[in-house]
């Protein structure tokens, strides 16, 4: 708290006057993060097939890690230090969003799209996938962000039973 009064430049009991607590700044953050990923997959329009849904849902995901890394890394790791009720929050934030990628996949499933046994557990490996970028993934890395996406959504796509877009 010290360090973060320091950097907003107030002494560290001032800070607490706009604060309540450590928590509030976590689930702050936490929050933010979920509103990131949320708002990118409501823009992605229902009308389009459910491949290109799932290649933008894949860019769009990928932009919000590289453009919110410490949010999203917040996001990922350390909601489960918030109390009960507030993880219940994030938990159906995260379920909300699990529920497009979901969505995405039975759509694709019953078009013929995709060839999916079970969706969710499709659904929970393409976010497994894709969660796990933060930990290695840099903007002045070899891929850039579109390369990645490209490479991933083509991964995934035939991972679902259909070709590379």
């Amino acid at each position: 708290m010290r360090d973060l009064a320091r950097a907003v430049n107030l002494q560290g009991g001032s800070l607490y006057a706009h604060i309540a607590s450590k928590e509030e700044v976590l689930f702050e953050l936490v929050n933010r993060a979920a509103d990131q990923f949320l708002s990118v997959a409501q823009a992605i329009p229902e009308d389009l097939p459910a491949k290109e849904r799932l290649t933008r849902l894949v860019r769009a995901h990928l932009q919000v890690i590289a453009r919110e890394l410490d949010n999203a890394t917040v996001f990922f790791h350390e909601w489960k230090f918030l109390r009960p009720e507030l993880q219940e929050k994030i938990k159906a934030r995260r379920d909300e969003y699990e529920g497009h990628f979901r969505q995405i996949i039975e759509a694709g499933v019953k078009q013929g799209e995709f060839e999916v046994e079970d969706v969710r557990l499709a659904a929970l490996f393409v976010l497994s996938a894709l969660n796990w970028t933060y930990h290695w993934y840099r903007p002045e890395g070899k891929l850039t962000l579109e390369e990645l996406a490209q490479a991933y959504s083509n991964l995934i796509l035939r991972t679902l039973g259909t070709k590379a877009a």
